[in-house]
């Protein structure tokens, strides 16, 4: 923290986002990013825009450096057609994925950057994907931009929605809004959704959702940007209590089949997963409600993480398919066990969520200590079917947690049971913390590693989980990196069809 607070100037701002983990510090993800540009200056050029099959995971990255944090979306009138994006870690850009075979192959692309502030020695990069696709076959990815530079570390942040017409393969344009010096508040981690019920009055409108980390003031809170333009321009509510104080990050936006707004996130000065919703496009939102109370406030430190610490979140989403479950909403978190682990946990509501069931675990309980985190949640639009991925140390074999899988589980009872057991995703363990006794790995970018979130879609009985993965550290190539030299893939974003 005494490290972070002598280098940024919105020091009580960004206070808020940074909490204990070694010496005190949970790094947003931009962070590792800012320290290495602000170092090294950004590599140029956009990388490999090919792909590479390898088998039934696909390395969608195939790209030197780190990638981290991915999101992944697909077309609902063409479920073949799938987008995703991830951090870019030693580069400025943020980085957008494509396949048009349901993930056998992907291409790459980098998306837009707004001008730097001022002088010469400023610049500004991107952090923190979303993706959603409309009706109309338009893609969009939000996320941050951070400004810094000219010897002033970081200037402020600004929000950006990005729009492709070709299916992902190019971002020719973007929307920048709601700029911050950092002198109120500083925003971060922004998701969004799009409204693609056909019969719902707010059909394509765009929404995205971040906190405006401000400390312990009232000044940031949960924020709601929504579109009505395809993304051309976006107004600014608040969905959590005004009063504050505003220590809430995480905040996952999602729409329910009438074209319902819903909107969950952390609140951890109540220590509870708040949810609010809108019923008028995101113009208004009622009084906010409580999903559960939780064990851990803001973040875990697990073994798998060896410089970061485990973000504690919702990803949530709504059943609009055709099924028994109808209107059903589901949000999903991660969360302390009575035994210091970690697991994954879901409640749901059928009153629009004003009450919510007792949260109940979505993964196999095991006779012993395991850890499972980085989840992400999406609800079958055509089965009704509730699927979870995640992160899942199960099939460690240094006895320590450290080497991690994903794992997907599947509910198709509305969330009341689970499969088990569940479905091994990957066919390769990652390790982020200790090689075959090199500490740290030598291939990995130690301070960002997977980020906080990863990314899962599902569309008629087919699931696509996307995900950082640290597999080739172990047999790594290698390449030369201006300002580094020779370095591994370190992480690369990976996917799957799961079916």
């Amino acid at each position: 923290m005494r490290v972070i607070i002598r280098e940024l100037l919105c020091v009580a701002i960004f206070a808020s986002v940074a909490t204990a983990q070694n010496n005190n510090i949970h790094n947003p993800t931009w962070w590792a990013k800012y320290q290495y540009l602000s170092t090294n200056g950004a590599i140029p050029g956009g990388g490999q825009a090919g792909s590479l099959s390898v088998g039934t995971n696909v390395n969608a990255s195939n790209e030197c450096g780190p990638q981290s944090e991915t999101f992944i979306s697909l077309n609902p009138n063409h479920p073949k057609i799938l987008v995703g994006a991830s951090n870019e870690i030693f580069r400025l850009p943020q980085r957008g994925y494509f396949s048009s075979d349901s993930g056998a192959n992907w291409g790459a692309t980098d998306l837009p950057l707004p001008p730097p502030l001022s002088g010469t020695n400023d610049t500004d990069f991107a952090s923190d994907p979303g993706v959603a696709f409309d009706t109309l076959g338009n893609v969009f990815s939000s996320y941050i931009v951070v400004f810094f530079g000219n010897g002033s570390g970081v200037n402020g942040t600004e929000l950006a929605v990005a729009r492709s017409t070709n299916n992902g393969q190019t971002f020719p344009l973007a929307t920048f809004f709601s700029f911050a010096t950092g002198g109120d508040h500083f925003n971060d981690k922004p998701l969004m959704a799009a409204d693609t019920n056909p019969n719902s009055p707010f059909r394509d409108h765009l929404y995205v959702t971040w906190d405006a980390a401000s400390g312990g003031s009232s000044a940031g809170g949960i924020r709601v940007a929504h579109s009505s333009d395809h993304g051309a321009s976006f107004t600014v509510v608040r969905a959590d209590t005004p009063s504050g104080p505003s220590q809430s990050i995480g905040a996952d936006p999602f729409v329910g089949p009438k074209g319902e707004l819903y909107v969950a996130w952390n609140d951890y000065h109540a220590n509870v997963i708040a949810f609010n919703s809108s019923f008028d496009g995101g113009v208004t939102f009622g009084a906010e409600r409580v999903v559960s109370p939780k064990r851990a406030a803001f973040d875990v430190g697990i073994p798998a993480e060896s410089f970061r610490r485990a973000l504690v979140y919702p990803a949530c989403d709504a059943d609009r398919s055709r099924g028994p479950n109808h209107g059903r909403l589901y949000c999903s978190w991660m969360d302390l066990t009575a035994s210091g682990t970690t697991d994954v946990l879901l409640s749901h509501s059928d009153d629009q969520g004003n009450t919510w069931s007792k949260a109940t675990p979505v993964t196999d309980q095991l006779p012993f200590p395991v850890d499972r985190f980085n989840h992400w949640l999406s609800v079958d639009p055509v089965t009704g079917d509730v699927n979870v991925s995640f992160y899942d140390t199960r099939n460690d074999t240094t006895g320590q947690r450290f080497q991690t899988d994903v794992f997907f589980s599947q509910s198709r009872d509305g969330g009341k049971t689970f499969r088990s057991p569940n479905t091994r995703v990957t066919n390769a363990l990652s390790n982020e913390h200790d090689c075959s006794g090199l500490f740290p790995c030598p291939g990995i970018d130690y301070f960002n590693q997977q980020g906080d979130y990863e990314g899962l879609v599902s569309f008629g009985g087919v699931s696509h989980p996307i995900w950082t993965d640290s597999r080739e550290q172990l047999d790594p190539p290698s390449c030369d990196l201006p300002n580094r030299g020779a370095v591994t893939a370190m992480e690369e974003v990976f996917t799957a069809t799961v079916q």
